[in-house]
């Protein structure tokens, strides 16, 4: 065969596998983007709603009156869940209760500390002075900052959890584990975000995540604020200079638009999930199947 030929055949080849290469990358893109695009509350499988409490998968237990209004949604507090047994199927489905999976998740205790009464909120909003920046590490109500829904909701689904103080004082626990979910852990220690971004899968399921540096004194049973956040000075956002940090997302509470998108270690979500955590079954099947 003639020379010219089999060159130009081989470049033909060479053209058809990078664009076959390239085809792939960005359909697997696609499909990572549109993993979390649909809400359940309008779906054919919810066929029962609790009175007055918005479409969910798990019958929520509420007080009438105890919830928030953040950016004119009702968002409500200290929603307790249970499961459906109608729903026991789609639970197999995006539960790993009786599909075990090597997965933690990540409590974000040390940011519920945080916002608690009398803590670094206190300081930004100039009500203390620094002595609000250090917080004693006790009992803690996760709340709508400590993803309270997506933890009672992973509870069910079968997941199992560390705290941040397990992480910080073990950080090597991770490394145990194939799959590490991430809540809304905006206050982490270094042990904690070496720990966490050395990871090779991680999901950062909320927006926001290891924004500040804190540091801990186990003798005095104390976090305290180090770096972030515009402290010590304004300047400063994130407090390990992350490149990664998704900040910007966090006040996308409706998640319209909502897709996981690739950074080196994992995936992230452009939103705040914690008001459809409850009622998104393809949020939880692609929590799963990362």
């Amino acid at each position: 065969m003639n020379s010219k030929i089999l060159i130009v055949i081989g470049t033909i080849i060479i053209i058809i596998a990078i664009s076959g290469v390239y085809y792939a990358q960005l359909n697997n893109e696609e499909i990572i983007k549109r993993k979390a695009v649909q809400d359940v509350s309008d779906s054919d499988i919810q066929k029962k709603i609790e009175p007055n409490i918005p479409a969910s998968l798990f019958r929520m237990i509420v007080s009438e009156d105890d919830y928030i209004i953040n950016n004119g949604i009702k968002i409500w507090s200290n929603a307790e869940f249970e499961l459906k047994p109608e729903f026991a199927d789609l639970y197999d489905d995006i539960g790993i209760t009786n599909n075990p999976q090597n997965t933690i998740v990540i409590l974000p205790t040390f940011t519920a500390m945080a916002y608690s009464e009398n803590g670094f909120y206190s300081y930004y909003k100039q009500e203390c002075d620094t002595n609000c920046l250090t917080v004693e590490i006790d009992s803690y109500q996760l709340g709508y900052h400590g993803s309270d829904n997506a933890v009672k909701v992973l509870k069910l689904l079968g997941y199992s959890f560390v705290t941040d103080v397990d992480v910080d004082k073990n950080p090597n626990i991770l490394s145990k584990y194939d799959k590490i979910i991430l809540l809304h852990n905006e206050y982490v220690t270094r042990n904690e975000f070496d720990a966490i971004t050395n990871h090779h899968k991680v999901i950062y399921l909320y927006p926001n995540a290891l924004y500040a540096e804190i540091k801990t004194n186990y003798d005095k049973n104390t976090i305290t604020l180090v770096r972030g956040h515009n402290y010590p000075i304004p300047e400063i956002k994130n407090g390990f200079d992350w490149k990664f940090d998704n900040t910007v997302f966090e006040y996308d509470i409706e998640c319209k638009d909502m897709y996981f998108y690739n950074i080196a270690n994992g995936f992230m979500l452009n939103c705040y999930p914690e008001h459809m955590i409850y009622k998104n079954k393809v949020l939880l099947k692609a929590i799963k199947e990362f």
